[in-house]
């Protein structure tokens, strides 16, 4: 049917045109053959029912999904929207004896990117390295290599994470963490160690005392949505529990001194290494503990690993004469030697089996004060000999030698003290002089606490208990006679004056007690001691009447042509008595003007 006809303009008038329309508007629909055409029965009835059996479909999968299988997509819809965030705890801080901070965390951001949503030009790039301390091959490395997730950079400084989040480079997110901070930096990094990047303690302190410090982490399910907004909380939250603070014996004064000091000394001396032990004679606590070379803690990766050694703990050496007390302690304590009786040490020699041991300068005779005051080796390796070698083993044995000193600290070493059966004779002779046996510097300032303390020794220790209560060592062990501690003692301040090898350990207004000691070091490779290679040391104590400290020094390779204990390690030992005992209030006990005339006084050189 053509309809247009209906609708073609008449030039003649609309006359046409309304009797056309009314003829469309009678055309009855039902005459169209299209529309008068009768559908299948069985075409309805399929399409009513594929409908019936869409509802069937969509009714089973709904009962598998929120019924059957319903375990099974709550756990994959909490794979795509369910979180666990972790709840970090705060790491518990160390403190010294008197509430300074010596480790303490404190919030830094570290930055992290997705390299499949990073997007940046070759000048962006550049940029973004530079920001973050490295180059462009390095940072397209990180980017290249890592397609899912990779830290930028951890623990950064705040002005660095707002720089680089204010480029707008897409990709690049923020996260809160800790970053252990070290106030005494480079002066207490023996003592209190350092952590990782994820503040689990690596080293000192920190490492022995992991457990107490970390705490436990806590946790908390949320529902995240696309962006990684939390929308909701779900299920039951874990509390974090923070760690605890610490409180260590360490005094902050006390430690700063004495690192400035045996730094000093090192390189005056132009020396390999130093070290300086404090010990508090009432308690046995730790008041210093100092290594040069030191490191910065916090710092990762660019510090010798030598320079990370706890020297006083973890090296061990032969102390030289520094052990020739023992032997004096011994020989009175047997019952065999009085202080005032004679030892002959003429022609200044010695030999046992062939081998000859030398003093440094000859006296035809020595008393069992001036063997110690003057350091004669044949003087002592005499005395030595005359006793059995079970009972020189076991007081080194009692005093701590050849045994780890009991502190809690990583890296404590025994020492070398042989069973007295191998000994030879000259080894029953040298050992007494300080060869033969090689121990710690904090093993030696702990058994010099024996004289200190008349007679008796008391455990380390490197904490305290919880605030406001005492330190108070429960355990003492009573190694000689008080009164043989007190003959020794005295014996020791006779070293430290006219006529002594250490006229330079002299304190102004303090009296002091000690002893001096210079040893050879052992070649390896070549199976003999070094003429051009020692060890200077002092250990001590003061005031020499009532010690209320030892302090034990030692100084390695001192190459500056002075290598002497009384040259190199008396003159520290000296500087960190007098500033240790004014932070401590203890009152001056001598006349400083005697002093200042003893001084001048020519220091004897020790025998080594």
């Amino acid at each position: 049917m053509n309809f247009g006809r209906f609708f073609r303009r008449d030039t003649r008038g609309g006359a046409r045109s309304r009797s056309g329309a009314a003829s469309v508007r009678s055309v009855a629909y039902s005459s169209s053959p299209l529309l008068a055409s009768k559908t299948p029965p069985w075409r309805s009835k399929f399409i009513v029912a594929l409908v019936g059996l869409s509802f069937v479909v969509l009714l089973g999968r709904a009962l598998y999904v929120q019924v059957l299988g319903s375990d099974f997509f709550k756990k994959q819809g909490e794979i795509r929207f369910a979180r666990t965030i972790d709840l970090l705890a705060s790491r518990g801080r160390i403190l010294d004896r008197n509430g300074q901070i010596l480790a303490v965390s404190v919030p830094a951001p570290s930055l992290w990117v997705l390299p499949k949503d990073f997007e940046a030009d070759r000048a962006q790039r550049r940029q973004l390295a530079r920001l973050l301390g490295m180059t462009p091959p390095e940072l397209d490395n990180k980017l290249d290599n890592n397609p899912n997730f990779v830290w930028l950079r951890r623990q950064v400084e705040e002005q660095t994470a707002k720089d680089v989040l204010a480029l707008g480079l897409k990709g690049i997110h923020q996260e809160r963490e800790y970053k252990r901070k070290y106030p005494e930096g480079e002066a207490a990094a023996h003592v209190v160690g350092s952590t990782n990047a994820d503040e689990h303690g690596q080293e000192g302190v920190e490492f022995a005392h992991e457990a107490e410090l970390s705490g436990a982490d806590g946790t908390r399910r949320v529902i995240k949505d696309r962006l990684g907004r939390v929308v909701e909380d779900i299920g039951e939250s874990v509390a974090r529990v923070d760690g605890r603070d610490l409180r260590l014996t360490i005094d902050t004064k006390i430690q700063f001194f004495a690192y400035q000091r045996v730094r000093d000394a090192v390189a005056e001396h132009r020396a390999t290494s130093g070290s300086v032990v404090v010990l508090d004679v009432a308690t046995g606590g730790v008041l210093a503990m100092a290594n040069y070379p030191s490191f910065t803690p916090g710092v990762r990766g660019v510090t010798a690993a030598s320079a990370r050694r706890n020297l006083a703990l973890v090296d061990t050496a032969e102390p030289g004469s520094t052990m020739k007390p023992f032997i004096a302690a011994l020989a009175l304590e047997s019952g065999r030697f009085r202080p005032s009786d004679v030892i002959q040490t003429a022609p200044g020699k010695l030999y046992v089996t062939g081998l000859p041991i030398t003093d440094e300068h000859s006296m035809p005779a020595m008393t069992v004060e001036q063997v110690v005051q003057k350091s004669s080796n044949v003087g002592t390796a005499k005395i030595a000999l005359q006793m059995p070698a079970r009972e020189i083993w076991d007081l080194y044995t009692r005093v701590g030698f050849g045994q780890k000193p009991q502190i809690d600290f990583p890296g404590r070493v025994t020492g070398k003290l042989r069973a007295h059966q191998s000994w030879r004779p000259i080894d029953h002779a040298t050992i007494g002089f300080g060869y033969g046996v090689s121990v710690s510097l904090m093993q030696l300032a702990q058994a010099y606490t024996v004289f200190a303390r008349d007679g008796d020794m008391v455990p380390l220790s490197l904490t305290l208990p919880e605030e406001g209560a005492p330190l108070e060592p429960q355990v003492r062990q009573q190694v000689v006679s008080a009164q043989t501690a007190k003959a020794v003692r005295r014996m020791l301040e006779m070293v430290t004056q006219p006529g002594g090898t250490a006229l330079k350990a002299a304190v102004p207004g303090y009296s002091v007690a000690g002893k001096t000691g210079t040893s050879r070091k052992w070649v390896d490779k070549e199976r003999r001691y070094a003429n051009d290679r020692h060890r200077g040391w002092f250990v001590g104590m003061a005031p020499a009447d009532k010690p209320r400290i030892v302090v034990a020094v030692m100084i390695d390779e001192p190459k500056a042509g002075k290598f002497f204990g009384g040259d190199v390690a008396a003159p520290v030992f000296s500087q960190v008595v007098q500033q240790t005992l004014r932070t401590m209030g203890v009152p001056p006990d001598l006349d400083v003007k005697t002093q200042i005339v003893a001084r001048d006084i020519p220091v004897v050189e020790e025998s080594y």
